[in-house]
């Protein structure tokens, strides 16, 4: 490592070059884990807070709740096996009028008053009462414990019960009301009791699978529910390709600028295999000057992409996580790794003699 550390000090000013953009190209994916991240929250975050481990939807709904109708008699069979642990749901998207005459959006999810989906705090009692229990997204937008949201459509004014934790769905903050109520709003009077989905509490004693068959049900976990929130599959595609390309462009940059300098640095490899060095010496030594500018760069990106973090408004879906980053602060030091294969490669095949007597 000798000769590794002072290449850095002798020529710091070109591993400054290709440092800061290995730091650039760190920083864009510790900001784009952050977005990313963010963007599942505001997708699914509702959905993934609910009690549940399944969803039992329409056969060919593919999990979305708007593509699935179900009734009575669809619930039957899964309450004779799981009981309580089965509970009916609806899921739909409303506007709404607040007092100032304000828009807001609701994701509203109507649940039986009792069932084990009931909002968290005085969930109950608001669901009793036909009345509303919000995400507390909505306290931020104004809105209060006693007024009453006129749903757009229907013209129903639902009060406000109070506020829980709700998260969001499709990227519109959860409200929680009574399963009736959701029916009147989506369906009207004539609503036959139907609803979106079966929620289920699995305990391991019911074959789950054989019930959704028996019934031509499609059955789903709850992650694997969360492609049926509008946009999440493409927003998580798209998120993973722009971390590829990435991931791509810094074993690029990195295996170029290598390339390079181990071409620079021809005699030198050379004099060091003619003075006995190894080729494994070699390579280690170019390997840990390799690992010391990647594993810098990359924690002086990630730690600005921290800080830049902070400063990004709640408007923003944006959250940062230790495991995100961390993950993929690896990913671009494999990534840079696996791009110096090129310059090793070029390493090992350095003839002393023709390097030593080509020298001036």
């Amino acid at each position: 490592m000798y000769l590794a550390l002072r290449d850095l000090l002798v020529a710091r000013g070109r591993f400054a070059l290709v440092g800061s953009v290995i730091a650039l190209v760190s920083l864009l994916a510790g900001l784009l884990s952050g977005l990313a991240t963010g963007l599942v929250d505001d997708g699914i975050s509702g959905l993934r807070g609910l009690p549940l481990t399944h969803l039992a939807f329409q056969d060919g709904s593919g999990s979305e709740f708007s593509r699935s109708s179900l009734g009575p008699d669809q619930l039957e069979p899964w309450q004779d096996g799981l009981g309580d642990d089965a509970t009916p749901v609806g899921l739909s998207f409303f506007n709404a009028r607040t007092p100032d005459d304000a828009t807001v959006d609701l994701a509203l999810l109507g649940t039986p008053p009792g069932s084990f989906l009931a909002a968290h705090e005085r969930g109950d009692d608001a669901l009793e009462a036909g009345g509303l229990v919000l995400s507390d997204a909505f306290a931020d937008e104004g809105i209060e414990v006693g007024d009453e949201l006129t749903v757009v459509g229907p013209d129903i004014a639902l009060p406000v019960l109070g506020f829980t934790y709700g998260g969001s769905y499709g990227h519109v903050s959860i409200a929680f009301t009574s399963l009736e109520t959701w029916q009147t709003l989506v369906y009207g009077e004539n609503h036959r009791d139907r609803f979106n989905a079966v929620a289920l509490r699995d305990r391991g004693e019911v074959d789950l699978a054989a019930i959704a068959d028996q019934n031509g049900m499609d059955l789903y976990t709850k992650t694997g529910a969360y492609d049926g929130s509008p946009g999440f599959a493409a927003e998580s595609a798209t998120m993973s390709l722009i971390r590829t390309f990435l991931v791509v462009i810094a074993a690029l940059v990195v295996g170029a600028f290598f390339t390079v300098w181990t071409v620079q640095r021809t005699h030198q490899i050379g004099l060091l295999k003619a003075l006995g060095a190894s080729t494994t010496y070699v390579v280690r030594d170019a390997l840990g000057q390799l690992a010391i500018i990647l594993a810098t760069a990359t924690a002086l990106g990630m730690a600005v992409a921290v800080g830049a973090g902070s400063l990004i408004g709640g408007e923003v879906p944006f959250r940062l996580e230790a495991g995100s980053l961390i993950s993929s602060a690896a990913l671009l030091i494999v990534a840079g790794m696996l791009g110096s294969l090129v310059a090793l490669r070029r390493i090992t095949r350095v003839d002393p003699a023709l390097a030593l007597t080509s020298q001036p």
